[in-house]
């Protein structure tokens, strides 16, 4: 029998008027019992703990594991709600009801995000079918779109390790500070978070934008100078599905943040710049003049491009950028506003900066694509494909491996995209880096630290990276010849 019927035996035939806060608060020890966790309202319960099972699977209620365990258990046990796969579409367009989105505990909210990646896949298959049909040509590029996947990864990868820690303060605060509580079950309450969480976002991305060491951040979902669903994965939030198909939305552009808002916010135009930062509503931009109409054709990217497919060089440069000005600032009040203003700010100047320092846009931009052999895209490919299954094997199985082979396998991702990017930059070091990834990977492979998601691929791996390494060193041994051949 669970503590809440125990409470209707003592209250009596008006279980209802049990306070919410003592179900709540019903805990061991000033924990949170998990049979008794109740919402932490929309924010918490739709928010953060659906986050928890995003990509990374650091934290497990008991009654998440209960609901493992079996059908019957689950139920019992409160487990996540299976949504239907209607319902699941509707939930990447924000189109679902009240009561479709509310939960009463921790352990029902969906993992919304796993359940929506057969979608997305589709969806960039559509985006590819509907490019080819309307332009005959694809949406991107391989190399920028292994950059953005690779962006998305190594976003994700922190989540593996301090996930559960994010987890575990939000309800401790929430369990022992909430200033007040609202009905979990109350259509208001969904329509006042929906409003307060949008506000929220368009404080915060604001903010992202205009103080320069937040926008040293933020700036690498900027980055890429296409616009299709791989820029998307450049951060973690999966964006604006439908912005390569819809062009104008009529009177809903008065009010959602439209594809057409979306792309101003993306364009690197001077009448783009610091606009349109609402996430599910534009009437934020509006309210506070921040909104910019879609005019001239927007050219995507930064001001100033990386020109770059490293994804570890587009995450420090900018900091790097920030580290470097801060000391070749005079002034300690000047070093403040290096951190603390726009990233265009400079001594004498207002806080963003001066509009006219922005790079004239002319419509001929040559987005950054160095020319590499067909071969490289197609090995960049399946080793690409190579660590999606070994980064599935990791979420899979964490909560069984050693905290060491966790981080090996973390550090062994990080290499990989780092070396991925060099591929694409067809720079020289990449070739000495892959002998250095592909032994490593034999290696560690041999001795059981790495294990495909799939049984059946083990060999297979083994082969390929074998391959691969003798590959690489005959490639280093060729320029090595071909170096000597031309001093002598």
């Amino acid at each position: 029998m669970t503590h809440a019927k125990k409470k209707k035996k003592k209250k009596g035939p008006k279980p209802k008027q049990t306070s919410k806060t003592a179900r709540c608060r019903g805990s061991r020890n000033g924990e949170l019992s998990p049979r008794n966790r109740r919402s932490l309202g929309p924010t918490g319960c739709c928010g953060e703990a659906a986050a928890g099972r995003r990509w990374g699977r650091g934290w497990r209620s008991p009654g998440a594991e209960r609901a493992q365990r079996g059908p019957a258990m689950g139920a019992e046990a409160g487990g996540p709600r299976d949504p239907a796969a209607g319902q699941q579409l509707r939930a990447l367009f924000y189109a679902l009801a009240p009561a479709e989105s509310s939960f009463r505990t921790v352990e029902e909210v969906p993992d919304y995000v796993e359940k929506s990646i057969p979608f997305f896949i589709t969806f960039i298959g559509l985006e590819f079918a509907v490019s080819w049909i309307q332009k005959r040509k694809l949406p991107g590029r391989i190399n920028d779109g292994i950059s953005s996947l690779s962006l998305g990864i190594l976003s994700r990868l922190p989540d593996i390790l301090f996930r559960s820690i994010e987890l575990i303060s939000y309800i401790y605060v929430w369990n022992n500070y909430r200033l007040f509580e609202l009905p979990w079950d109350s259509p208001w309450t969904w329509y006042l978070t929906l409003l307060g969480v949008d506000f929220a976002y368009y404080c915060f991305h604001r903010m992202s934008h205009e103080v320069n060491i937040l926008w040293a951040a933020h700036q690498v979902h900027h980055s890429s100078e296409d616009y299709n669903l791989f820029t998307a994965l450049r951060q973690s939030v999966l964006q604006k599905y439908t912005s390569w198909v819809i062009n104008k939305l009529g009177p809903l552009e008065w009010i959602l943040n439209t594809p057409s808002h979306h792309r101003v916010h993306h364009g690197r135009n001077p009448y783009c710049i610091d606009k349109n930062y609402g996430g599910t509503l534009i009437i934020w931009d509006r309210i506070f003049g921040t909104f910019e109409a879609e005019d001239a054709k927007v050219v995507y990217g930064l001001t100033h491009p990386v020109n770059s497919f490293d994804p570890i060089m587009l995450q420090l440069r900018p900091l790097a950028h920030i580290w470097n000005t801060f000391w070749a600032t005079p002034g300690f009040c000047n070093k403040l506003s290096v951190i603390f203003k726009g990233p265009g700010w400079g001594p004498g100047k207002p806080r963003l900066g001066l509009p006219e320092e922005i790079p004239v846009v002319t419509g001929n931009e040559v987005p950054f694509n160095p020319r590499v052999p067909a071969y490289l895209n197609c090995y960049a490919l399946v080793h690409f494909a190579v660590i999606v299954d070994l980064y599935i094997e990791l979420l899979a199985s964490m909560t069984m491996l050693s905290q060491g082979t966790v981080l090996m396998r973390i550090g062994f991702i990080i290499l990989s995209l780092a070396s991925f990017g060099l591929l694409m930059e067809n720079k020289s070091k990449a070739g000495i880096l892959e002998i250095i990834r592909c032994l490593v990977f034999i290696g560690v492979y041999k001795l059981g630290y790495f294990r495909s998601h799939f049984s059946f691929l083990g060999y297979a791996y083994e082969v390929l990276f074998s391959l691969c390494a003798a590959f690489w060193a005959i490639q280093i041994m060729k320029r090595i010849t071909s170096f000597k051949d031309k001093h002598h």
